[in-house]
C-alpha cells in the first residue's frame, strides 16, 4: 500500500514536471533587458524565448513579435526548440506508460511484465528531466557569460528569465518523480519474487496416523 501511494506521488510530480516543461516552453522569457549602467532607467523591457520576443513598454503595452527565419536563429534557441518539444512528446508517453503499469490499474496483470513497465515509463521520465535540462544550462551559461563580458554593450546584456526558473523547477520534479517511481517499482518487484511458502508441521496422531487437516 505504501509503495503504491508513492508510486502515485512519482506520478503526479512526474505530470508537474512535464506541464512545467510546456510552460516555461512556451514563455518567451527565457532572457531579459538587463538594467545596468545607463540602462538603469528604461521605457522598455524586451523578452526572448524560444519563439517569440516581445517588448514591454512602461505603460504596461506589449507587443511580441514571432522569429521570422528558425534556420537564420542561433543554435542554443533551434535546440532549445526541439528538445523541449520532444521532452513534451515524451512526458506523454511516461505518463500512458506509467498509467499502464501502475498498482491503481487493471490494465496488465500483476507480475514482472507489469513492474518493467512502471519502471520503463519513471526511466522516460528521467530522460526527459536530462533532456530539458541541456537548454535551460545552455542558455544560462550565454546570459552569465555575456553580462560579465565587458566587450558586450549595455544594451546587449541580459539577465535570465522567470522561463529558467521554470524550467529548472520541472527539471526536479521530472527527475525526483521518475526516481520515485523506479525506486518503488524496483522494492515492489523484490518483494514479489520470493514468495513466502507455508506448510503446517505433519504431526500424527494417537492412533499412529497423521491428521487430514494437515493437508487442507
Amino acid at each position: 500500500m505504501t509503495s503504491a501511494a508513492l508510486e502515485i506521488l512519482g506520478l503526479g510530480l512526474g505530470i508537474l514536471g512535464w506541464v512545467g516543461v510546456i510552460l516555461a516552453c512556451g514563455l518567451p522569457m527565457w532572457q531579459v533587458s538587463a538594467f545596468i549602467d545607463v540602462n538603469i532607467v528604461v521605457a522598455q523591457t524586451i523578452w526572448e524565448g524560444l519563439w517569440m520576443n516581445c517588448v514591454v513598454q512602461s505603460t504596461g503595452q506589449m507587443q511580441c513579435k514571432v522569429y521570422d527565419s528558425i534556420l537564420a536563429l542561433p543554435a542554443e534557441v533551434q535546440a532549445g526548440r526541439a528538445l523541449t518539444v520532444i521532452v513534451a512528446l515524451l512526458g506523454l508517453v511516461a505518463l500512458m506508460v506509467t498509467v499502464v503499469g501502475a498498482q491503481c490499474t487493471n490494465c496488465i496483470r500483476p507480475g514482472k511484465m507489469k513492474s518493467r513497465i512502471v519502471i520503463a515509463g519513471g526511466a522516460i521520465y528521467i530522460l526527459c528531466g536530462v533532456l530539458v535540462l541541456v537548454p535551460l544550462c545552455w542558455f544560462a551559461n550565454i546570459v552569465i557569460s555575456d553580462f560579465y563580458d565587458p566587450t558586450v554593450p549595455p544594451s546587449k546584456k541580459r539577465e535570465m528569465g522567470a522561463a529558467l526558473y521554470i524550467g529548472w523547477a520541472a527539471t526536479a520534479l521530472l527527475l525526483f518523480g521518475g526516481c520515485l517511481i523506479c525506486c518503488c517499482s524496483c522494492s515492489q518487484r523484490d518483494e514479489t519474487s520470493f514468495p513466502v511458502k507455508y506448510s503446517a508441521p505433519r504431526r500424527p496422531t494417537s492412533n499412529g496416523e497423521y491428521d487430514k487437516k494437515n493437508y487442507v
